[in-house]
């Protein structure tokens, strides 16, 4: 990034946030918009409402009727940027990935706050979850869409739900139904990639890949152990036999498995006792360079019939099983299952394994939204002003990521991308991605053997509460900041 870069920064936003002038009905929020995108891509420490608002010269309180009582269109809002997204970002291999994040809350007056798992503090803490969706092409990431997951203490309590103006028709959803609901969205936006990937929480729910099946969506699922199905198909009856028809007594459910069936397994027993992986020697991938270093895995794999309980337990079509075996740590095996079965004129099996580990893009969205726009730090309680709140980030984190493309393709249109960043592949030469099949010795070097794969935790900065009556007096702390767009470089 050059002088003349950082000069034409300002023009840039402001053409950028013009597209989404139809969202307001009054200059009044079009400018408060740019105010609130402004603060959350400056150098301010905390990226909340007050400081915000004192920078620019306002009282907080016009912020936080901004969010959370002012009338405009959020949900135009978010259409138009998906809509960016599918015009302006489309690539035949981007990936959608699915995740959740929380933010630690004090108190319980906060919208869908109680105790729940939150990945930030990798514990059961006092918290408010958001499932959200993202998309990933080359070294172009977004978030796509955020939603509050309401929990069913909050769902069945109308007092609670008035005070936070949760609306009458929303209701308990289960995360991956949220997803779900969230995927079936973005397509009807123009939204198109070439596969979903999500972690086991999510692929262990049959109902929610039916949902990808019936949307006709590809996905690679990782899947808990003790997730169940068939390496072969098995008999399925589809009407009874000549002689059970004329037996008297309780009629049989048809179709139905054929007593000679073996039953579904859990693919940890299918890794461990079946002759198909019993046969089958680990091939060792090079599926990408990590931050501490490259992701070496063994794998097996094989067709795969998963087990539909809603279905009366019967096989659904064909897919495939992926087992993967890190070669630093081999206790730490992992499971995937995709709609997706490799052929030979089809997609490769180091396709599927680069979607499979292809989940580090939405935590590295997740981190940057909360370390450097605020995505957690927001001073609202209301349903509808924290949406807004995180559609608004979704859009300065989109900006940035638009600014980042645009400067890298002019830096150097051949660039070799930083896998860490999520581009594919072991390497990257003029799009072209690749997983290689490798011999782990060369790969790993003594040095590196203990330098294992782990995901980053994610920070949460604490709850500041809102002082709406003392900005004047508070307004001296910010006198020598100013409100300044970072470098996206």
């Amino acid at each position: 990034m050059d002088i003349k870069d950082i000069k034409n920064m300002s023009k840039h936003l402001n053409n950028f946030l013009a597209q989404f002038d139809d969202c307001f009905s009054r200059s009044e929020s079009r400018q408060n918009l740019r105010t609130y995108v402004k603060g959350q891509l400056s150098e301010l420490p905390r990226k909340s409402i007050e400081p915000i608002a004192l920078v620019a010269n306002m009282k907080p309180r016009t912020l936080q009727n901004f969010l959370s009582a002012i009338p405009w269109n959020q949900q135009r809002l978010l259409d138009k940027l998906q809509w960016m997204v599918a015009k302006d970002h489309a690539h035949p291999d981007a990936i959608g990935i699915i995740d959740e994040s929380g933010n630690p809350k004090k108190g319980s007056h906060t919208a869908c706050v109680q105790r729940q798992w939150c990945g930030n503090s990798g514990k059961i803490d006092n918290c408010v979850v958001g499932v959200h969706i993202a998309y990933t092409a080359d070294d172009f990431q977004c978030i796509l869409d955020s939603d509050l997951f309401l929990p069913e203490s909050w769902a069945g309590d109308p007092v609670r739900r008035k005070e936070v103006g949760i609306p009458e028709d929303v209701i308990y959803r289960k995360k991956a139904k949220i997803a779900l609901d969230q995927i079936a969205h973005a397509i009807g936006n123009g939204i198109r990639v070439s596969a979903w990937t999500c972690d086991e929480f999510y692929g262990r729910d049959g109902e929610f890949l039916d949902g990808l099946d019936g949307l006709g969506q590809n996905y690679v699922a990782q899947v808990p152990a003790n997730f169940t199905g068939w390496l072969y198909e098995p008999e399925i009856l589809h009407r009874p036999a000549p002689q059970q028809m004329r037996k008297r007594g309780r009629k049989r459910r048809f179709p139905r498995l054929s007593a000679k069936a073996l039953p579904a397994s859990e693919v940890q027993n299918l890794l461990v006792y079946s002759r198909v992986f019993q046969k089958q020697k680990w091939q060792r991938f090079h599926i990408k360079d990590g931050e501490k270093g490259p992701y070496v895995w063994e794998v097996k794999h094989s067709v795969f019939y998963r087990k539909h309980p809603a279905d009366n337990g019967l096989p659904g079509k064909a897919h495939y099983l992926i087992i993967a075996r890190n070669v630093l740590n081999p206790d730490e095996i992992k499971y995937f299952v995709t709609n997706i079965v490799p052929l030979p004129e089809g997609i490769a099996l180091e396709r599927l394994l680069w979607i499979a580990f292809c989940r580090a893009p939405i935590e590295q969205c997740f981190q940057r939204c909360k370390q450097q726009l605020g995505m957690d730090h927001f001073e609202v309680r209301g349903w509808l002003g924290i949406h807004r709140h995180l559609y608004i980030t979704q859009l300065s984190f989109l900006f940035c990521s638009v600014m980042h493309s645009r400067l890298r393709e002019k830096n150097d249109k051949k660039f070799l991308s930083d896998r860490r960043a999520g581009s594919p592949g072991s390497l990257r030469v003029h799009g072209r991605q690749s997983v290689r099949s490798v011999d782990a010795k060369k790969v790993l070097p003594e040095s590196l053997r203990q330098n294992l794969v782990l995901s980053e935790t994610q920070s949460a900065g604490p709850k500041v509460a809102p002082q709406e009556d003392a900005w004047q007096t508070s307004k001296a702390r910010y006198k020598n900041q100013s409100i300044e767009i970072l470098s996206t470089a």
